[in-house]
């Protein structure tokens, strides 16, 4: 239990415990795809999407079996609100972190981790206007669903896919 007279100034991530961290990040992944989905956020809700993405994985990097890939897809959901967004400048930044932690992975990732790190490549780039660039990561997310062998997993990447603007 936390100390009720501390400074909440001093608190830190060891404040909370490592299956802690992974419920919140993973509630808080599911609460900013929400507010993703949300036709007319407010502006309110806006900034809760932005803090929430990046909280989440800020809970992933310290959470009960979290692994690189878990660091790679909160990237790739911050860089997805940045696109959401039109703020092509962060959405590179992050989706390029993301492509990162998958590499780093190597073995220990899904299959379908590597396609949406490139997807998530290809709807930054396209949102900062670098066409040629989008098409490429495009192409090569393209070239990734074959490899994905759940069928629903697929259908999203292929979606995804399908409505980046290239």
């Amino acid at each position: 239990m936390t100390d009720p007279t501390a400074d909440p100034a001093e608190a830190t991530m060891d404040d909370v415990d490592a299956a802690t961290h992974r419920r919140l990040a993973a509630a808080l992944f599911d609460r900013v795809w929400a507010l993703i989905d949300t036709p007319d956020r407010t502006a309110a809700e806006t900034d809760e999407m932005i803090h929430g993405a990046h909280a989440s994985r800020a809970h992933w990097a310290v959470a009960e079996g979290s692994r690189t890939v878990n660091l790679a897809r909160g990237e790739w959901q911050c860089a997805r609100v940045y696109a959401v967004l039109g703020r092509g400048e962060p959405a590179v930044w992050h989706a390029t972190r993301c492509l990162a932690y998958v590499e780093a992975a190597g073995a220990d990732r899904d299959d379908w981790d590597l396609g949406f790190a490139y997807e998530g490549l290809a709807r930054a780039h396209a949102v900062a206007g670098d066409t040629a660039e989008a098409r490429r990561w495009k192409a090569r997310a393209a070239h990734e669903v074959d490899g994905v062998a759940e069928a629903d997993e697929r259908e999203l990447l292929e979606n995804d896919l399908a409505d980046i603007p290239t």
